[in-house]
């Protein structure tokens, strides 16, 4: 970082401390090493950390940046796990955390909305709707009670009820751009807009899209919708024994999909999720040896009763929706899928109640660890946050904790791959052929999950988990990681999301999409204050 830089941080920090006062500016090296950890492979260390408390504190701090030309950085609460975490495209940025902005400003529920700042957490959210019997349900992703809602939706993440597209199902956003103006969109421009959280197009151009995945403009508000409790809900879980069943398992179901029968995102994981999220590599089995050997990897299989596959969804409505749809599916699995079954609330009570007793006296254990992984799963699906999903990435580990938590607390290395692809089952077949090839070449477990997201599409979630204590393993796992990203894009699988190491990728073929994303950049933030590198390339690489 060149003395004139650091010379632009010193200024700018001293001039944020006056204005927003010194609890809110931390510079002190144990915070600066806690904001540079990352899961993957290499981190950026920030020039400091910023906590606004509201709107118009980060309006002061863009002015600030944009005076002294320090580029700033805002996350939600730092849980991009396996996309880059709390970490800017490069040094020397000021980390906005926006975590202190945590208020749940409206929960409407004539209409089934809420409205939120980017610290509010899946957690309190949820927590809220309970505590105050709403009688409404939000989507969680699988990122744990303690990620934010506002950070995925700007990153299009999903979760898995029928709200799964968590941006198609936001609506109405209060935006701070890098000259300190407020924009709100939709209709929330408007002096006493009644529909600004209803309806999300407003009149004029629709912008919200522009703030997602981009370095724009930092969103400080955002309203979601929710999901009525429904009258009936049934969660489903289904497995295939064989990896080739997989072709037909996505055809059979996507015309029920197409249909609208199924109409929550449906998720298909492979054994190792299953071995993953439920227990840890079997070092001392294995010898050491990795990825994990064909003839243990069977032997985990049958003690666990993972198959090849395993799916999960829920049909949610009247009870007669319910009860057609759970008799459509059972109907398209019929021959392929080797088991497949229905839960609703009784039945989950009745099985954990079996499952205590059993345990009493010394048996049950086959159906506690089925448990262990239908619970969070059934949770899930009724807009519950769990932690347990993240157990999975702890899969590598030497020293696994006993209790899920902070991956950066545990060593944890993880980069998500997340292609998507139509949802045809030779498709999906064509994907895990070109990179199963490339997990065993850098000596990694392929762990896949394959979600339905859309009526159209499937969307791919590869985890390449490592031990980053270990000499020589993370650079393993970036390598994987640039030769999937490689691949699976040379093959027209482009990703949905991506992360820090990335990003680059995304832009190296010359585009006029870039080209234009530059250009409204440069009209909205010439001075490349905010997220400097994040998704758009630098202006300083984009000659005019």
């Amino acid at each position: 970082m060149s003395a004139y830089v650091l010379q632009s941080a010193d200024a700018a920090v001293s001039e944020w401390m006056t204005t927003l006062g010194e609890k809110a500016v931390a510079r002190d090296p144990g915070t600066l090493d806690k904001y540079a950890r990352t899961t993957q492979a290499e981190a950026t260390r920030p020039c400091c950390i910023l906590y606004p408390e509201t709107t118009e504190d980060v309006q002061a701090i863009v002015e600030i940046a944009s005076d002294h030309g320090v580029p700033v950085y805002p996350i939600s609460c730092g849980k991009n796990w396996g996309y880059g975490d709390a970490c800017a495209p490069s040094g020397g940025a000021a980390i906005l955390d926006l975590g202190r902005m945590n208020r749940i400003l409206e929960v409407n529920r004539e209409l089934a909305y809420c409205v939120v700042e980017p610290g509010v957490t899946q957690g309190q959210l949820f927590d809220y709707l309970q505590d105050n019997d709403t009688g409404l349900w939000m989507d969680a992703s699988a990122a744990g009670p303690d990620s934010s809602l506002v950070g995925n939706t700007v990153e299009r993440g999903f979760g898995h009820t029928r709200y799964g597209d968590h941006f198609r199902n936001c609506c109405g956003m209060e935006i701070v751009l890098a000259d300190g103006r407020v924009l709100n969109t939709g209709f929330g421009h408007f002096p006493n807009a009644k529909a600004t959280h209803v309806y999300p197009y407003g009149v004029g151009p629709y912008l919200d899209g522009l703030f997602t995945q981009s370095n724009y403009g930092i969103v400080t508000k955002m309203g979601l919708w929710l999901m009525p409790e429904p009258e009936a809900f049934n969660f489903f879980f289904f497995q295939a024994p064989r990896f080739e069943d997989l072709e037909e398992l996505v055809d059979r179901i996507r015309p029920l999909r197409m249909a609208g029968t199924l109409d929550t995102a449906i998720h298909i994981g492979n054994d190792f999720r299953v071995l993953a999220g439920s227990g840890k590599y079997p070092w001392d089995l294995a010898k050491g040896v990795v990825p994990l050997p064909p003839e243990l990897r069977q032997q985990l299989r049958e003690q666990s009763g993972a198959q090849a596959w395993q799916g999960s969804g829920s049909i949610t409505g009247t009870k007669a929706r319910v009860r057609a749809a759970r008799k459509a599916l059972r109907k398209a699995l019929r021959g392929c899928a080797s088991r497949l079954v229905f839960l609703d609330d009784r039945k989950i009570r009745s099985l954990e109640w079996t499952c205590t007793a059993l345990n009493a006296v010394g048996l049950g254990k086959k159906l506690a660890r089925a448990m262990k992984i239908l619970r969070p799963n059934y949770d899930l699906l009724k807009g519950v946050p769990t932690i347990e999903a993240v157990m999975g990435t702890y899969w590598r580990l030497r020293k696994p904790p006993d209790v899920p938590g902070e991956l950066l607390d545990s060593g944890c290395g993880l980069y998500w791959v997340s292609p998507v692809i139509p949802m045809k089952g030779s498709e999906a077949i064509a994907l895990l052929n070109l990179a199963e090839p490339i997990f065993e070449e850098h000596g990694f477990d392929m762990l896949v999950s394959l979600n339905l997201l859309t009526e159209r599409c499937l969307v791919g979630v590869f985890n390449v988990t490592f031990d980053k204590s270990l000499p020589g393993e993370a650079e393993r796992a970036s390598a994987c990681y640039e030769a999937l990203v490689d691949a699976m894009m040379a093959r027209g699988y482009n990703l949905y999301r991506a992360g820090l190491q990335g990003m680059p990728k995304m832009r190296e073929e010359p585009s006029v999409f870039w080209e234009v994303a530059a250009e409204i950049k440069r009209a909205l933030d010439p001075k490349d204050i905010i997220s400097r590198g994040r998704y758009n390339p630098p202006l300083q690489d984009r000659p005019r």
